[in-house]
């Protein structure tokens, strides 16, 4: 009850006070424009839940990975296996990991495999230009298995010549635990990101490397990145875009997937992601956006590192995706219609040889009416050869009180249908699948409300998601195998209050802090008290992020602080800072992770690492005069 009432003053405290004020970080998401893939949206216009996560938000931030990053995004929960990236599953609003959806520039990059591999990216995080975080269904907008939110990477476009080399390493300064010999658990990386524009044709292109000894038995790690992106404006009315990119990634996976047999498992996995699309803008009012996309992937999983010969299993997965989007604009609204195929297909030692086809057409309209109400509505229309028709209609409206309240209140729905490895997968003594399996089915609804005035945005929403044929990893002992099941209805309510504010306190001095909090309640389905889950257990519960950054002329300072209560587990707080100076052409920084020593896990067995001290340097050589 105590960290109850502390957590409801952080809330309330900012309210109270006055301060002169800085606009930077507010101002450049009043200029945000949300890059849907049909319509274009100003952040200050949406009627959705959306959460951004700029460049410079990045820049100041204790992290060193994509999904370190989202670790301090209200709402969203990583579960990580490891540091520096190695692997993690990522969730919205209490959802499950198969529930949410992560694009790359509007590109799906899930796996049909499993979702685990949704948080294989080949993005550097010099490369990024924001990150989208939208919560509740979005099924009309990117088409299925966004049954809770969507989250969409955006890297940047050039328009000057740089590089960019970014080095960094850490240790715990404590030895590794028993079973890998001696020494002290470490880890570091380098990455190198390099810009090319010659005028209508622009690059960008980075590659990067990070290793870990790991801090158990069995779970060193290492990974390649790289990627590259481009375009060409061939004149004022077309356009087009290409990008790939590539990931190795390697590591122990000791206690990940079927603890505690799975202590000798090793895997490798390996991504390739290709695209090319372009932008026509037929007349004033028509614009028409085709793309083409391809995700192959590898998985060779070594339940026994040291015998290939027993339970190995290896999978090769490949989407060939085309999409064909459009926007026609008039005086009664903004029209947006839109055709996707999706063939998905899967040749695995373990899962056997499976393919399905999935086709969805999307249909939306946006207007404001008398300057004060926002309205946008749509469906979008699935067959998928395995499972049929079905259609996922929504509608989201705003009013805006003056120009700094808004209230929205949004409905929708949205479908996720099992993985193959949901499916099919046949790795006893730990998981079984059930090709059974109905997909899920989900309809939310939401109210909420949006202040800013100058310095401060504040946010408050609260929500209702009822799942039917929810499925959840299930046994009755420990004796058998984890086989999902669809259990009847799951509903969950959820309440997100965010809040942040910039102060300026002199010339030369900026202080700005940030405070969020969600508190889930679920409605547990019917089920035997006998049964034992695998992934309800882990599920938030509460989750409360309070960061302050401060800086005075050239040196900055970041300290964030994260409590955490899942299901049926105890709460934990994780403390994190970062120090860093800034020279003319690079930066030092030094950062620590874990600051007090928490112990705590976010999936099964795999306990997080203890505290990291973290030292970088980040140089950037401009070319050219930036426009940045």
């Amino acid at each position: 009850m105590k960290n109850k009432y502390v957590l409801l003053a952080l809330l309330v405290v900012p309210f109270v006070g006055k301060a002169q004020v800085t606009n930077d970080s507010i101002a450049e998401l009043d200029e945000l424009i949300i890059h849907e893939n049909r319509m274009q949206i100003p952040f200050q216009q949406s009627t959705r839940n959306i959460q951004v996560i700029t460049k410079e938000d990045i820049k100041k931030l204790p992290v060193s990975s994509i999904n370190e990053v989202l670790t301090y995004v209200s709402g969203v929960d990583i579960r990580q296996r490891g540091p520096f990236g190695s692997q993690a599953d990522i969730s919205i609003d209490g959802g499950s990991f198969e529930q949410t959806m992560v694009l790359w520039n509007g590109v799906k990059m899930g796996d049909a495999q499993t979702a685990h591999h949704s948080m294989n990216l080949p993005i550097p995080l010099e490369a990024i230009e924001r990150i989208e975080v939208l919560k509740g269904p979005a099924a009309r907008i990117y088409g299925i298995n966004a049954l809770t939110g969507a989250i969409n990477i955006v890297t940047k476009t050039q328009t000057n010549d740089f590089l960019q080399l970014h080095a960094y390493g850490g240790s715990s300064f404590k030895d590794k635990d028993a079973g890998d010999g001696n020494g002290m658990y470490a880890g570091g990386g380098l990455q190198a990101t390099a810009g090319i524009n010659t005028g209508k044709v622009n690059h960008l292109v980075s590659i990067g490397k990070e290793e870990t000894n790991g801090q158990r038995y069995n779970t060193a790690a290492k990974n390649l990145k790289t990627m590259y992106q481009g375009n060409v404006a061939l004149n004022d009315n077309n356009s087009v875009n290409w990008m790939g990119g590539y990931l190795d990634n390697e590591f122990g996976a000791n206690g990940y997937y079927a603890a505690p047999h799975d202590k000798e498992s090793y895997e490798i996995v390996q991504t390739l992601m290709l695209s090319v699309g372009s932008n026509h803008r037929i007349t004033d009012n028509l614009t028409i956006k085709p793309r083409i996309s391809n995700r192959y992937n590898e998985d060779d999983y070594r339940f026994y590192r040291n015998d290939l010969s027993r339970a190995r299993s290896l999978h090769y997965s490949n989407a060939f995706m085309f999409e064909l989007n459009g926007v026609y604009t008039s005086t009664v609204g903004d029209f947006g219609v839109g055709y996707e195929m999706r063939l998905e297909d899967i040749n695995s030692s373990n899962l056997g040889e499976h393919d399905r086809k999935n086709h969805g057409w999307f249909a939306e309209y946006k207007n404001t009416f008398f300057e004060k109400l926002l309205v946008n509505v749509g469906a979008y229309w699935n067959y998928n050869t395995d499972y049929g028709f079905q259609w996922y209609p929504g509608a989201d409206v705003a009013y805006l009180l003056n120009n700094d309240w808004k209230v929205q209140a949004s409905i929708g729905s949205s479908q996720r249908i099992p993985s193959f490895t949901d499916l099919y997968v046949n790795q006893r003594p730990g998981n079984i699948g059930n090709p059974d399996l109905k997909p899920e089915a989900a309809w939310q609804y939401e109210v909420g409300v949006n202040y800013t005035k100058q310095n401060k945005r504040f946010a408050a929403s609260v929500f209702e998601r009822n799942i039917s044929d929810f499925i959840d990893w299930t046994r009755i002992s420990t004796d058998v195998p984890y086989q999902p099941q669809n259990l009847g209805d799951q509903v969950m309510r959820g309440l997100n209050v965010r809040y942040n504010q910039d102060i300026q306190i002199a010339m030369n001095q900026k202080l700005g802090y940030s405070l969020s909090y969600q508190y889930l309640s679920p409605k547990k389905q019917d089920s035997a008290s006998e049964i034992i889950s695998k992934y309800t257990i882990e599920s938030l519960k509460q989750q409360a992020i309070v960061g302050i950054n401060y800086s005075i002329n050239d040196f900055g300072m970041q300290f964030q602080n994260r409590y955490l209560k899942r299901e049926l587990n105890d709460g934990y707080f994780v403390s994190d800072l970062r120090l860093m100076y800034q020279f003319p052409s690079f930066q030092i920084y030094t950062q620590a992770t874990n600051i007090f020593n928490s112990t705590y896990k976010e999936v099964a067995a795999v306990p997080m690492p203890s505290r990291w001290i973290q030292l970088g340097v980040n140089y950037r050589l401009n070319l050219k005069k930036t426009s940045e």
